[in-house]
């Protein structure tokens, strides 16, 4: 019986996904799904990534987590439009949904907007599940998390464009395997690109 309920769940999200999907192409938005554990540098990456390109780029953050604001704190000295989620008001859910996405557009010109940065909530096992109507999904993995977290988490690995591999200047203290490491993610997803 959770099974079917389960299905129709997904179901129900896709749908959303799609609708959202076709604003985003009928308004030429680039969509970046951040997904990863916690602590694995989802924020330094976009924190970066924001100051790189806002120059030459409408940029828009959703910013997805269970309870505070301070991620968005972090990426307001950039001056762009950024819509918190915090999951907790609604239940508390470790990912974020279709339906989600769509009620932060209200909140945002898409007319202005190139790229839109979804920074979803930190977890490597429900995020994976929920299409939001994104571009890309990229998953940002530590070297701190160790060499197997692809083969743990499969599905998170799978789904994903881009694997960011972070904290790289950690590996030698932590004796990292960098190549096992890279091996495994090509193992679950052959088509996965690999950034350090």
């Amino acid at each position: 019986m959770e099974i079917k309920v389960l299905k129709k769940v997904l179901a129900a999200n896709d749908k959303v996904a799609v609708e959202n999907k076709s604003v985003f192409d009928s308004e030429g938005i680039t969509v970046i799904n951040l997904m990863s554990s916690p602590g694995s540098g989802k924020t330094f990456l976009l924190d970066k990534t924001i100051g790189a390109l806002k120059k030459d780029y409408g940029i828009a953050v959703i910013e997805g987590d269970i309870t505070t604001t301070l991620d968005a704190e972090r990426l307001k000295r950039h001056d762009v439009p950024i819509v918190q989620i915090n999951t907790s008001d609604i239940g508390g859910d470790c990912h974020l949904e279709a339906t989600m996405i769509n009620s932060a557009l209200k909140d945002i010109d898409t007319k202005k907007i190139d790229i839109l940065f979804i920074e979803n909530v930190g977890n490597l096992v429900c995020p994976a599940e929920f299409e939001l109507g994104e571009d890309h999904k990229t998953v940002v993995l530590s070297v701190t998390e160790g060499e197997d977290k692809p083969l743990k988490y499969p599905l998170m690995f799978q789904v994903c464009n881009w694997a960011v591999i972070s904290k790289t200047d950690l590996a030698p203290i932590l004796e990292t395997d960098m190549a096992k490491l890279r091996g495994y993610l090509k193992q679950v997803n052959p088509k996965l690109e690999i950034f350090e």
